[in-house]
Parts: C-alpha cells; sequence; structure tokens
C-alpha cells in the first residue's frame, strides 16, 4: 500500500491545495493525515491564506482516502465540518518489516519493539533517526509551518523506501529505505 504522510496543514488552504495535487499526482492509496488540520494555534503564526473552512472542504472532498489522527490543536468541534474520523490518538500500519505508529507528536505511545516505527509530525521538522531502544523514529515535516528552515512537506511511504517531498514542487529531499 502506498501511503502520503502529511501533518500541520493549520488551516492553510493553499498548502492544502498543493498537498491534494501531490496526493493525486502520487496515485496513493491513502492520505495519512497526522492532525492539526484546521487551526494554527496560538505559537503559530497565520499560515498562507488562512481558511479553515476551505481546508475542511477541500478534505472533504478526499474524505474516502484519508485516515487521520487527532493533532494538539485539533478539537471535537471540527468533527462538525470535517466528514471524516479525527479523534483518534494513534493508527497502526505495517511499515517495513516492523509496525508503524502513527500519532501526532504530542502524546507518547505504547512502547515500540526493534525494528518498528514511530511516524509523527508535530515539530514541523523532517527527520528519520534510529532511536537506542531498537525503533526509528520519522517526522514527515509540516505542510504549511516548516521550522529550522525546512521544506513545506510531506512523506511518501510505499512499503520499500520513505521519500520526504516539497510539497510546493513534488520534488524529492530525502530517501530512507526500509
Amino acid at each position: 500500500m502506498k501511503l502520503v504522510i502529511a501533518s500541520d496543514i493549520h488551516g492553510s488552504a493553499h498548502y492544502c491545495r498543493l498537498l491534494k495535487e501531490r496526493f493525486e499526482e502520487e496515485n496513493a492509496d491513502k492520505l495519512l493525515l497526522l492532525g492539526d488540520l484546521l487551526y494554527h494555534g496560538a505559537r503559530n503564526p497565520l499560515p498562507a491564506e488562512y481558511n479553515t473552512l476551505e481546508v475542511a472542504r477541500i478534505l472533504n472532498s478526499l474524505k474516502e482516502r484519508i485516515l487521520c489522527v487527532r493533532g494538539n490543536c485539533d478539537s471535537e468541534v471540527d468533527s462538525m465540518v470535517l466528514e471524516f474520523p479525527i479523534t483518534a490518538d494513534f493508527c497502526f500500519f505495517p511499515l517495513g518489516n516492523g509496525t508503524a505508529v502513527a500519532t501526532h507528536g504530542h502524546k507518547t505511545p505504547a512502547a515500540l519493539g526493534k525494528g518498528d516505527y514511530l511516524v509523527n509530525g508535530h515539530f514541523h521538522v523532517p527527520a528519520f533517526e534510529e532511536r537506542p531502544e531498537g525503533y526509528f523514529y520519522v517526522n514527515c515535516g509540516s505542510v504549511s509551518i516548516p521550522k529550522e528552515n525546512s521544506p513545506h512537506s510531506y512523506l511518501v511511504a510505499d512499503g520499500k523506501q520513505l521519500v520526504w517531498k516539497d510539497v510546493e514542487t513534488g520534488i524529492p529531499f530525502r530517501r530512507e529505505k526500509l
């Protein structure tokens, strides 16, 4: 299964539109959203073309293909405009030879085993690191408010590799074999 994994849209209709374009170009099976979909949060600047209802409209057009976990800026009230479930804290899926636990990043998941993957957003910085406990930490970055001079990004997982791409261009900037 091919997944596009993205996080931290934060209400930016501009970057959500680009994400939808990239998702369609990737011809992926599912779009896994790691939270912080509609609101920008008190610590973040307003992102480009901040329009939460337009973001909801764009995402709702993909509702049959979306998997989603809740971020720290998401609330139950968002369910009134989003037509797909957004309240789960974790999502599990096979990745490489292990299991991936997808979460926004503000909550700690259950223990991870050797060769498993912790996949999140929240910190807005793309990352791939093997942790001393033997699992891999993966961050897809942020669609709309990247930090530490990273690009506006999303992640593609196809079972063989992880590829980080710039949401503005679709050009890869990092690859990791699984």
